[in-house]
């Protein structure tokens, strides 16, 4: 399937900011079920290449300015072609061992409650185990979006029973984890017309022995398929966030970020983050 992206990403300064600088994970690879066919970062149209890749296979850019005014328009766009493997990822320039995801963060450290959810999974052979897993975290945890914030753990998330994407793959890797499986966040898009969805979607990628890296969105009870375009990953939703960056001499930061995702048959799918204002740190 060839899916066409749109993602804008606004951040609005009062004051106007003094400088800014963001590390941009916005750029999509192409490995072996995924083809980018054509895709351009800018900011505040200004046109900012991939510079590096990382040892996740991640393509990764940073984008520094001073007098940055009251406005930063992060804008990546492009065409990308994606076959369904089932969730199999093949093909991704990734040198990093499967063994450092085994490594907890404050995200996903696991409490009593996560350590019994894994522990309900019954022996089986690898990927009917991390299908079991994701199973049980979808039936642990309903999607009710606004319940849950960027801040929440895993163990917090389980214990409320409620959160949104971020929330069951989070509790999925801490669990995975637990069961001594590698595990891993990633972010990127979805196309899904008759969902309601946040601007960019996540799942977790297992190490499954004897096959690699494969895909469990918890949230959809689907391993990722050609409707998923695939960003980049990391020990947890900060690590693997699309955007990170420090912006100084600003006290106030307002968010606003929209996805508009179609086919090249012309269908496609908006998607809409409401506005939030956070504080930001002067420095």
């Amino acid at each position: 399937m060839r899916l066409t992206v749109r993602h804008a990403t606004t951040y609005a300064y009062d004051p106007p900011a003094d400088r800014c600088a963001l590390r941009l994970r916005l750029y999509p690879p192409s490995f072996t079920s995924q083809r980018v066919l054509s895709w351009k970062v800018s900011v505040n149209g200004q046109a900012v290449p991939a510079l590096m890749t990382t040892a996740t296979g991640d393509k990764e850019s940073i984008w520094t300015k001073s007098n940055v005014g009251e406005e930063v328009l992060v804008l990546a766009e492009g065409e990308v072609e994606v076959d369904d493997t089932a969730g199999v990822v093949r093909g991704l320039r990734d040198g990093i061992r499967p063994q450092v995801f085994l490594r907890p963060t404050p995200l996903t450290e696991a409490d009593e409650k996560i350590e019994k959810l894994a522990a309900s999974i019954a022996d089986a052979a690898p990927l009917e185990q991390m299908h079991s897993l994701f199973n049980a975290v979808a039936d642990a945890i309903e999607y009710k979006p606004a319940t849950t914030t960027s801040t929440t753990t895993a163990a917090q998330a389980l214990k409320a029973g409620q959160g949104v994407c971020q929330d069951h793959a989070h509790v999925f890797i801490s669990a995975a984890r637990t069961l001594k499986v590698p595990a891993r966040y990633v972010v990127g898009y979805l196309f899904a017309p008759d969902a309601k969805l946040a601007e960019t979607h996540a799942w977790a990628e297992a190490w499954v022995k004897d096959i690699g890296w494969v895909g469990f969105d918890a949230a959809n009870r689907l391993c990722p398929t050609d409707h998923y375009v695939r960003l980049g990953c990391g020990l947890d939703a900060v690590d693997a966030a699309p955007i990170r960056g420090n912006v100084f001499g600003s006290r106030q930061e307002r968010l606003s970020a929209s996805v508009d995702i179609g086919t090249s048959t012309g269908q496609s799918q908006t998607q809409n983050q409401g506005d939030g204002v956070q504080s930001q740190t002067q420095q």
